[in-house]
């Protein structure tokens, strides 16, 4: 199965639950439930801002991943990334 990701924060999409809702509450398969509900993004907000919000959560993914990144990696990596995400390519 191919591997999907939030194309807003890059958040695995693993399961139904985690991923968005379109505005008449299907699932949308592109964006994680965090980023996007009822059809509209739930933040406003640059990509810059996205990585930094995303660089809070870096302890917490590491426990689930067994890597064992610093803030300032997980700050480079994003920064790589996102602008081949759907929400960040067209900026």
């Amino acid at each position: 199965m191919e591997k999907k990701f939030c194309q807003s924060c890059g958040m695995p999409l693993q399961t139904p639950e985690e991923m968005g809702t379109n505005s008449d509450g299907s699932k949308n398969d592109e964006y994680c439930c965090y980023c996007y509900k009822d059809g509209a993004f739930t933040s406003d907000c640059t990509m810059d801002e996205m990585i930094m919000h995303c660089a809070e959560f870096v302890s917490e993914f590491n426990k689930g991943s067994g890597l064992a990144l610093t803030k300032e990696q997980a700050i480079a990596g994003m920064k790589e990334f996102f602008p081949t995400l759907k929400r960040w390519a067209a900026q």
